[in-house]
Formats: structure tokens, C-alpha cells, sequence
């Protein structure tokens, strides 16, 4: 198998993860869609360099994440406004309409966190264990449970408002 058709078959496979962190640090389709593909070509770039000490999707989180609050810097030192539109979902037939409503609200309170705290609450979500946050975010276990442990109370508090 070539390099190319490597790479290709580990996007395919982890697709997910790239869509979970445009959707959470983006607000436009088309805004999702340039980050996605820039998030692609810095996985591409940094492909060679992967050792393979921890897991793949582990390592595509750490390049995702920090092409996502790269972007989201560039584009604040610009002096352009993120505003929250829409959060954009991926529409399937199955969803019930009270749990799509439910998942919006959480995804858009999640929208309001700073840039941090939306990728530490979407590995959480994505079933990543502590060690493994601390793995992608650089930050101790100790911290990344600290964290959480607020970003879920913030949540709460601010879901519970509304």
C-alpha cells in the first residue's frame, strides 16, 4: 500500500474526528469545510513525522486541535468576530427531534466555551480517558480532570438558565 492510500484509508477511518472539532470551532458550512481541508493538508504535512507512540487518532486530535485554535487566532488578530449562527449537524433520518433539539443547545453552549475548554469537552465526549486528553492538550491528568470537572458544572449552570 502507497503512502497515499495509507493516509487516505486512516482519514476515511477517523473522518469523525475531523468533523466533531470543525463543527465545534466553526459556525458556517463553508467555514467547516476550509477548516477541514486545512486540517487534512497539516495531517498530510505532519504524516511523515508520526512515530506511532501513541495512537493515530490520538495524534490526529493534537494536529486537528491546534490547526482549529491556530485559525481561530489568525482570524481574532484580523479583528473578524466568530459569531454563533447555527450549529451545524450531520442531518441523518434516525435522530428524534427532541434529542436533535437537546443535542443543539449542548453543542451550542459548548460553542460559547474558550478555545480550551471546547477541545477538552470533545474529547470527553468522544470517550477519550484522561491520560489521553493529557496526551493531545500537553496538560497533566491532574489538570485535564480539574478542567472538565469545571467546563461540566459551567455547562450545567449555563443550559440550566435557559
Amino acid at each position: 500500500m502507497s503512502k497515499e492510500e495509507e493516509f487516505t484509508r486512516i482519514i476515511k477511518q477517523n473522518e469523525g474526528v475531523i468533523f466533531k472539532i470543525t463543527t465545534v470551532y466553526t459556525d458556517q458550512s463553508e467555514d467547516q469545510q476550509d477548516l477541514y481541508q486545512e486540517i487534512v493538508y497539516q495531517l498530510w504535512k505532519a504524516y511523515d513525522s508520526f512515530r506511532g507512540d501513541a495512537k493515530i487518532s490520538t495524534w490526529m486530535y493534537r494536529v486537528a486541535l491546534n490547526t482549529a485554535i491556530t485559525r481561530l487566532r489568525k482570524e481574532k488578530r484580523k479583528g473578524s468576530k466568530v459569531g454563533i449562527d447555527q450549529v451545524v449537524l450531520k442531518q441523518t433520518e434516525n435522530y428524534d427531534t427532541e434529542f436533535e433539539e437537546k443535542l443543539k443547545v449542548v453543542y451550542a453552549h459548548i460553542k460559547m466555551l474558550n478555545d480550551l475548554e471546547k477541545g477538552l469537552i470533545l474529547l470527553l465526549l468522544e470517550g477519550k480517558k484522561y491520560e489521553e486528553i493529557a496526551t493531545i492538550t500537553g496538560l497533566s491528568a491532574t489538570n485535564v480532570g480539574t478542567r472538565i470537572s469545571r467546563i461540566k458544572q459551567k455547562l450545567k449552570t449555563q443550559i440550566i438558565k435557559k
